[in-house]
Parts: structure tokens; sequence; C-alpha cells
């Protein structure tokens, strides 16, 4: 990968020059935002890696049983351990239109606890999981399990992490 994270054989695409696969993605974006994500032109080169992406981020918002605030400190958490400036900014961004509170967006981006004890294990375990490639130890478990979490949402911020890895 080259330094602004991109494969310097290939180009960003857009409607006219995606494959057929990529197309209706892109298509929707620009209807729902008016505009094409530069990570979807990227990604629209691989048919596939655009429609897992988008039906992983869809599923993980719509069934992980975390509110709007508990999914941005999941991806912001896993973002600010990645370093992925762009998805710190987007997520903050979306963070904001989700009413999230600024002192918990700015704790995470600054690497600081969340003053909140439940949110704060949320944090905590999605760096964790993250760190340990998805092994984290039996402690790391009961703590995320003592704040009320459930073994299911150990595997929706799995979800998460492979979504924003890819």
């Amino acid at each position: 990968m080259t330094s602004n994270n991109q494969l310097p054989g290939l180009k960003p695409l857009t409607i006219e020059t995606a494959p057929r696969g990529s197309r209706e993605i892109l298509e929707n974006s620009l209807k729902q935002s008016g505009a094409i994500p530069n990570m979807y032109a990227m990604m629209a080169n691989s048919p596939g890696l655009l429609q897992t992406y988008r039906v992983g981020y869809e599923q993980f918002r719509k069934n992980s049983g975390f509110d709007k605030i508990e999914q941005e400190i999941v991806f912001l958490a896993n973002s600010r351990f990645h370093e992925c400036t762009y998805c710190i900014s987007v997520h903050s961004a979306i963070a904001d239109l989700n009413k999230v509170p600024v002192d918990i967006t700015n704790a995470i981006r600054d690497g600081h606890p969340i003053s909140d004890q439940k949110l704060e294990a949320l944090r905590k375990f999605t760096t964790t999981l993250v760190e340990s490639r998805g092994l984290p130890s039996a402690e790391d478990l009961a703590e995320f399990f003592a704040h009320g979490y459930s073994e299911e949402q150990v595997l929706e911020i799995v979800l998460a992490i492979s979504v924003k890895i890819l």
C-alpha cells in the first residue's frame, strides 16, 4: 500500500466505470447522500468487497443490539486503534449527527476513558478485542458481561471490527 492507503494500480471508479456489481451501491450512495465516498469509489473495483462492506455495515447498524451511541463507540474505538484518521473523522461526524455527547467522542479520539462506566467497558472491550485479534481473556469477557453486555454482542463487535478493516 502507498502512504495514502491506496493501491497504486487501482483508481477510484464512478457509476459509469464501475463493474455491474458495484454500480447499484454507488448509485444508492449518490441518491442517499448526494456523493460517493472515496472509500466506496475504491472498493468498487471489487464488487464482492463493496457488497460485503455495505451488507456488514447495515447489519451492524440494524441488528447489533447496540444503540446509536454504543455503535459509534465501537466504530471510533476500532478506528482509533487502527489509527485511521479518515474513519475517526467520519465516525466523529456521524456521532455528532446521532447526538453522541461530545465528551464521549473526544475521550475516544484522545485516548482517554469515558466517564460512563458501561460505555467505558464497551470502549475498552472493543479495543481489547481488536488488540487481541479476537481472543479476549476470560477476565476481559467477565468484565464486559458485568456491565450488561451479552455474548451475542461480542460477535456484533467482531462484525463491526471486520467491516472497518475492510
